[in-house]
């Protein structure tokens, strides 16, 4: 694989995982093209960063980036946002205004939630992006402008244009080129690698500089739904709590949506789960003693020695074991057949 350009956004994409690098090469490859960017992917993936590396490294990074959450636009005044107004166009019209694809000329203009955009401004979107001129509202006349459009979504807007509420037009205007980022959970190894950055990040403004292996642990058997920005805002509030290291006592991650769902059920031939009252604390078994040094380790073979770790110290009980780790046993059970521990005669005491 070639060597991904620079850009100063770049570096605030961080991991290692094979499909992230994969997806930047990608987008290093299509920056420089006119070809229209679909970028697709869950909340808190990243899009905008997205977006933003791809107007570095296009033809026009000097050029203005406006991005416009679709999403926030007030119906009534929708049109007149994207491509302005003349003066007296509407009540309240006192002066003329240009819209953010003139704001954006010369650059690039994101359409954050291209989704939620209303139907019946979709044709004006169509035919600005076809013919590369806007009409202002109220306006006689067009007015040309050059300008880089990314559509972001966390939609499936395949799925919207067999429901009818995307045009399929607009869509395959848009999507001439589709960059799909990768949930976090499917790029576990990045995991530790994020939060780790984001501690150097907050350590001038809260001081924490480590990650001890109770809270590595936590972090790694979480499924993340809310993605990197989740795992941001949990490694903030986490800091809050010291100055040194931060443990899994101050790691508090609420699990919600499917995750929650998961959590409430027996799943995967494991029983029941175990209730709230016995649920033991990584704190009270004293991990970092026990758990064997992290440094110079991969974040898979961290993972796998954390749950030997628990079950050895747990009689290979999996309900305890996932009790201590602060974690559903289902999920316990599945990521011990994933790490190929087997049977629990393998995991012997030291």
């Amino acid at each position: 694989m070639s060597e991904i350009p620079t850009s100063s956004t770049l570096k605030a994409i961080v991991g290692d995982d094979p499909a992230l690098r994969l997806l930047l090469a990608r987008a290093a490859r299509v920056a420089p093209s006119r070809i229209p960017v679909l970028v697709t992917g869950e909340s808190g993936t990243g899009k905008e960063l997205l977006a933003r590396v791809l107007h570095e490294l296009g033809p026009r990074p000097k050029g203005p980036f406006v991005a416009v959450n679709c999403g926030t636009l007030a119906r009534e005044l929708a049109e007149s946002q994207l491509f302005g107004h003349e003066r007296g166009a509407f009540t309240g019209a006192g002066s003329r205004r240009a819209g953010w694809f003139e704001e954006a000329a010369g650059g690039t203009l994101v359409l954050d939630e291209i989704g939620e955009l209303p139907m019946d401004l979709q044709p004006k979107l169509l035919r600005a992006l076809e013919t590369g001129r806007i009409r202002r509202v109220g306006g006689s006349g067009e007015t040309a402008v050059e300008v880089r459009v990314v559509a972001t979504t966390l939609r499936d807007l395949r799925r919207d244009t067999q429901r009818g509420s995307f045009r399929l037009d607009l869509f395959h205007r848009l999507a001439g080129f589709e960059l799909r980022l990768p949930a976090l959970r499917d790029r576990p190894g990045d995991v530790l690698v994020l939060a780790q950055h984001f501690l150097d990040e907050f350590k001038p403004e809260l001081g924490a500089r480590v990650i001890a292996a109770d809270a590595a642990a936590k972090l790694a058997a979480h499924d993340w739904p809310g993605n990197v920005r989740e795992l941001r805002h949990v490694i903030r509030r986490a800091a809050l709590f010291t100055s040194a290291a931060i443990d899994g006592t101050s790691v508090e991650i609420e699990a919600t949506g499917d995750g929650a769902a998961r959590m409430s059920r027996a799943a995967d031939g494991c029983g029941p789960m175990v209730a709230a009252g016995d649920l033991v604390r990584p704190a009270a078994f004293g991990i970092e003693s026990d758990l064997l040094p992290l440094r110079n380790k991969s974040f898979q073979q961290i993972q796998t020695d954390v749950f030997v770790w628990a079950l050895r110290r747990n009689g290979n009980s999996r309900r305890r074991a996932a009790a201590a780790l602060g974690i559903s046993r289902s999920t316990f059970c599945d990521r011990v057949r994933r790490m190929g521990l087997g049977a629990r005669s393998e995991i012997a005491s030291p």
